[in-house]
């Protein structure tokens, strides 16, 4: 395996579909780093030579990738929340921050809710 930002890469794949591992890198991110390490986008992981690696190393170097990015996003959120912005207070509460319905679906975001049944009420 490459080990690329701090990531094992899988090698018995193509280049562009590897580099998609990386968090904060995704499929034209990965075209436009080969494209600038001057690597063939069809060509595997394990046919890549060291020069053709610390290529792709340095390209991928230009982005901001994996934890940076991880605490970035984290700290946006953040401010969101401090600020009192509609979607701060949506993030707060767990609830769709994007305009979606939550009256039937949002299961994702609002967690699986168990209904408890009534007690039945004692007659005397």
């Amino acid at each position: 395996m490459a080990r690329i930002a701090g990531i094992d890469i899988p090698k018995n794949k193509r280049g562009v579909i590897s580099l998609t591992y990386i968090f904060g890198i995704g499929n034209s991110r990965a075209s436009k780093i080969l494209d600038t390490a001057g690597v063939d986008h069809s060509k595997k992981v394990s046919d890549w030579t060291d020069a053709e690696v610390s290529k792709i190393r340095e390209a991928v170097g230009a982005f901001t990738i994996e934890g940076e990015l991880r605490s970035e996003t984290q700290l946006n959120i953040k401010r969101l929340m401090d600020i009192g912005s509609y979607r701060g207070i949506r993030h707060r509460a767990g609830l769709p921050l994007r305009g979606q319905r939550t009256k039937n679906n949002s299961r994702t975001r609002k967690g699986k809710r168990k209904t408890v049944a009534n007690k039945k009420k004692v007659t005397k």
